[in-house]
């Protein structure tokens, strides 16, 4: 091969344009996009359009298994790809549907033989007061995330602490309002989750707001 033969080669090869990297990993896609059916339905069901009385076992498979499971599934993907806060972050949201999916299986069938109306109001109060603190204490470890993710933890905490109350006091007229409220943090995460699927199909990220903490 001759010299200039050599350099039309390498003149060639340069002109090439290099090869698009790979997207990176974004277990978030699909924590969000199995979340929000469910927070969705508890929205709903917050607001009486579900019946709270006689029909909260309807909430079973959508929370168990929408939610529950996939988050769970994300959460061991971001885990293995070391995005470890989000893996945290769906993990005890999975915990919640978990959960919470168990224990509407068993105050309406009575598996776990509790039937007396106190104890059920009992065994709620403790329930979400313990998921009240751990999602304040979530919404506090990260507030070097943007402002949007912040917003959507606030509003779960004002959710759970409505929700507290209501159970706690007796007062339905709260249940209402944090049914407003879980849509408001169904929408945020929405925004999110469009931002995710904006980015990772090649266009520009939307505005997710600076941080409280740097």
């Amino acid at each position: 091969m001759s010299v200039e033969s050599d350099v039309q080669a390498g003149a060639h090869a340069a002109a090439e344009p290099p090869a698009a990297a790979a997207p990176a990993p974004n277990p978030a896609l699909l924590g969000l996009i199995t979340f929000l059916p469910s927070g969705v339905t508890l929205g709903l069901w917050f607001l009486g359009y579900l019946d709270t009385a006689t029909l909260p076992g309807g909430m079973i498979p959508i929370v168990s298994l929408s939610a529950g499971l996939f988050l769970l599934i994300a959460s061991v993907w971001a885990a293995r790809v070391a995005a470890n806060a989000v893996a945290a972050i769906f993990g005890v949201f999975s915990a919640f549907w978990l959960s919470f999916g168990l224990l509407l299986t068993g105050l309406t069938s009575g598996w776990w033989g509790v039937t007396d109306a106190a104890a059920v109001a009992g065994v709620q109060r403790t329930y979400l007061l313990s998921f009240t603190l751990v999602f304040i204490l979530l919404t506090l470890a990260t507030l070097r995330l943007p402002l949007a993710f912040t917003a959507g933890f606030v509003f779960v905490d004002i959710t759970f602490v409505l929700a507290f109350l209501g159970v706690s006091t007796g007062n339905t007229g709260l249940f209402p309002i944090a049914g407003i409220t879980t849509l408001v943090f169904c929408a945020i995460f929405a925004y999110i989750l469009f931002d995710g699927f904006t980015q990772d199909l090649g266009g520009r990220a939307l505005p997710m707001g600076t941080a409280l903490v740097k």
